[in-house]
């Protein structure tokens, strides 16, 4: 192992330990930190299921399923 090739290993090695050190704190900082987010309010994908736009898609869907015979797979409900 040469000087040169030692020393690029080295380097990679501490810029490795910097990255990781400062995923550690900011991971650290952000679990102490209370939540912006009241506690009724639901997480996640429930979020979002009273939202107009998840009610109209699974409405369009449900008539799609009915009158296709159960495909639903048929591209999005409105082109862009």
């Amino acid at each position: 192992m040469d000087g040169a090739d030692r020393g690029s290993k080295l380097r990679s090695f501490a810029i490795g330990s910097l990255v990781g050190a400062a995923g550690a704190i900011a991971t650290a900082r952000r679990a102490s930190r209370p939540s912006q987010r009241p506690r009724n309010a639901p997480a996640g994908l429930a979020a979002f299921e009273d939202a107009p736009c998840f009610l109209e898609l699974v409405v369009e869907k449900g008539q799609r399923y009915r009158e296709g015979g159960g495909d639903t797979v048929t591209g999005p409900s409105k082109p862009t």
